[in-house]
């Protein structure tokens, strides 16, 4: 990896006093066995969460942003960021064809961080088109984007929390488990659970948080809030990630149970439908908790189970509720936790990405950790955030079991081989230029402030075609890659893992 230089690029005075900006001076992206294929700058805005919907004969970007206010080059007009819809069914040029002006808050105006799509929803029009965004931080809202150029809205599903953030919406059911704060409730996000298969009518289910968050709960401290589930219908689980950067939990979840079973929040109700629970230390974040399930391990695959199913049926030890163990024991479960890093410049607790064993879901164990050297990029020392973020969630076969690709802020965007879940092995890379249009990012104050301008990768998502999408905190815009070399062979090698 070559060394990027900091130059002095220009100086500013911020609140009487002198701050010095520097600027990360590239010719081009920094990049291993990762092409770039198509750009767009998003107009400018903040970006938080990309997805790729496949409508028709096209292949649609709809990308969540934080909050501001940037012109909208298609209408000449000042708007709020909301979302932006890019058409990317030509990932060698992506076009910008409509902007979701965002809702104003109290948190400030426009932010409309989380996105999810679905077609063909039950109890809907199946040749319709469905968003699902945030409404600024206090709401949860639906649009009609069937034409992705046109979108209406549709709903307002809930409205008057506080904090909202990274939903997950199945469409084959329509069930979605919306993130954000209740008044009532004792955290800043907890996670209120709709059945929006009939986007018009949107059926409230359930509240759903960790014991001692709820409404007259009293133990101090009050666990640490969610960020955000995936839930996988087929195979009745949703996996939970509590605590952004610290104090992390990742949780099991019984999705029948959980959403057929008690629903008045209490402590016992909370806790009936979990079956696996692991807290995480002070230090450690789940941001995004990603399932790689069924893995075939050729290591153990000689290995047997049977001691294991025989002291299970004798009761020796508990196997986690509905665990039926594989044929062998080159088999294995696992989930991947991802924490988010959220200050400048390493002045916190670096994030990882963490892999547990969930093979037994009430047991379930870490085996094993990746980062990013800092040394081979000086990356602490180049401005903004340097650590994980988040992982794609796409689950396409091209890549699923295979290749899991990391949003590393300053470090751009990381692929991983992960095959073998105890070793994860780095394949490629990619870390954008900076543009006239990337934004700065500080810390200390006053006399003491100092700010750099340097790539902010903040989210990736990848499309059933293998095209991977990257987008900018720190206002760059949107990347669309391709796997090259060594690393695209990794991809191609035949599936060794099933959702």
């Amino acid at each position: 990896m070559r060394t990027w230089h900091l130059t002095v690029a220009a100086m500013v005075t911020v609140v009487g006093a002198l701050a010095v900006t520097t600027v990360a001076q590239q010719r081009g992206p920094e990049s291993r066995d990762m092409t770039l294929l198509g750009f767009n700058d998003l107009q400018a805005r903040s970006a938080y969460q990309p997805i790729i919907q496949k409508q028709g004969d096209r292949y649609i970007a709809y990308i969540g942003h934080h909050a501001g206010s940037m012109p909208n080059l298609l209408n000449g007009k000042m708007e709020d960021n909301g979302t932006s819809v890019v058409d990317v069914t030509n990932p060698k040029a992506p076009k910008y064809i409509a902007h979701i002006p965002g809702v104003g808050d109290a948190q400030g105006p426009g932010q409309a961080q989380m996105v999810r799509a679905c077609s063909g929803l039950p109890k809907a029009d199946r040749n319709k088109t469905f968003l699902l965004r945030t409404a600024g931080t206090s709401g949860h809202e639906i649009w009609d984007v069937t034409t992705p150029e046109k979108p209406t809205k549709v709903s307002t599903v809930v409205s008057g929390l506080k904090d909202t953030h990274k939903s997950w919406w199945e469409c084959e059911t329509g069930i979605a488990y919306l993130v954000g704060g209740d008044p009532a409730w004792r955290t800043a996000r907890m996670t209120k659970i709709y059945d929006l298969s009939d986007p018009a009518h949107p059926v409230f289910i359930r509240d759903f948080g960790l014991p001692g968050q709820q409404p007259g709960a009293t133990v101090n401290p009050v666990p640490t809030e969610v960020h955000g589930p995936i839930s996988i219908p087929k195979l009745n689980r949703v996996y939970f990630g509590y605590g952004t950067g610290r104090y992390g939990v990742v949780q099991i979840v019984d999705r029948k149970k959980l959403l057929e079973g008690p629903k008045e929040p209490t402590d016992a109700n909370l806790r009936y439908p979990v079956v696996g629970q692991l807290d995480l230390p002070i230090d450690v974040g789940a941001h995004t908790t990603f399932p790689l399930l069924h893995m075939t391990l050729p290591e153990y695959s000689k290995q047997t189970w049977q001691q294991v199913i025989t002291n299970t049926a004798a009761g020796t030890h508990a196997a986690g509720e509905g665990f039926a163990p594989p044929t062998n024991q080159g088999m294995r479960d696992f989930i991947v936790a991802v924490g988010e890093t959220t200050a400048n410049e390493c002045q916190e607790a670096r994030q990882l990405v963490r892999v547990i064993d969930a093979t037994f879901e009430n047991r379930m164990m870490p085996v094993s950790s990746w980062t990013v050297p800092e040394a081979s990029g000086n990356f602490c020392s180049k401005g903004g955030r340097f650590g994980t973020h988040s992982t794609n969630e796409n689950m396409t076969p091209i890549y699923y079991g295979k290749v899991l690709f990391v949003a590393y802020f300053n470090a751009g965007i990381r692929a991983l081989d992960i095959r073998d879940p105890f070793n994860p092995k780095e394949i490629a890379y990619f870390i954008p230029p900076v543009t006239a249009k990337t934004d700065k990012r500080c810390v200390g104050r006053g006399a003491d402030e100092r700010c750099k301008i340097a790539i902010q990768t903040n989210n990736v998502e990848v499309d059933d075609r293998g095209y991977i999408y990257i987008v900018d905190r720190a206002n760059t815009g949107m990347h669309i890659l391709e796997l090259s070399g060594a690393a695209r062979r990794v991809a191609n090698f035949t599936t060794n893992a099933t959702n």
